[in-house]
């Protein structure tokens, strides 16, 4: 939800021609104080000088099961959280971007891996750390992957050869698992988490 700034300031004198602007220890310190904005129900981050209220909103990650034949892509991860784990390729939506075009871009970043999307496989809601996660279907377009820089190695897995153990995170089992019960199928609703799974993990 997003709401117009108040009380911006329209009288204030600027610089002379030639002038640096001056420096006002009291000013240009932005969202730093936290109140309920008027008109709102909970605290946001306000700037006193110019009346900017900053949303901090959930992050959209998008991702894919990515399949060749009987093979699922999966990433070792170079990066934190987790480093050195298993998961799909995934990673925020940038802004300006479709869902599907981020699935796409994540998994070339990755793994160097092209792929075609299927379809939309399940949103999960990871409240904990304020992340919704939409991750899709999607079909290798060539075996040929290689890691990228988030990623230490990259790999094709038969269903019986997945490192469970070493998975990085839930949400990565159950997109697993959501796409092993959807194989033979061609349409079918999007998953959600999986029942007792609040994503307070």
């Amino acid at each position: 939800m997003s709401r117009n700034p108040s009380h911006r300031p329209t009288d204030r004198p600027g610089p002379q021609a030639g002038e640096a602007p001056a420096i006002n220890p009291t000013l240009n310190k932005g969202p730093v104080n936290q109140r309920v904005p008027e008109g709102d129900n909970r605290p946001r981050l306000i700037c006193d000088d110019c009346g900017f209220i900053h949303y901090d909103n959930p992050k959209i990650v998008v991702g894919a099961v990515c399949l060749h034949e009987d093979r699922i892509l999966l990433c070792r991860r170079a990066i934190p959280p987790r480093i050195g784990y298993w998961t799909l390729p995934a990673g925020y939506l940038e802004l300006n971007e479709s869902t599907e075009a981020g699935a796409a871009r994540e998994a070339f970043e990755e793994a160097t891996a092209r792929i075609e999307i299927e379809r939309l496989l399940a949103v999960y809601n990871i409240p904990r750390i304020s992340q919704v996660q939409l991750i899709y279907r999607a079909r290798l377009l060539s075996p040929e992957v290689a890691a990228g820089e988030e990623s230490q190695e990259v790999a094709l897995f038969r269903w019986e050869d997945i490192p469970r153990q070493e998975i990085a995170f839930p949400s990565v089992h159950w997109a697993l698992d959501h796409h092993r019960e959807t194989r033979a199928l061609r349409d079918f609703p999007p998953f959600g988490n999986p029942a007792g799974e609040t994503g307070h993990y």
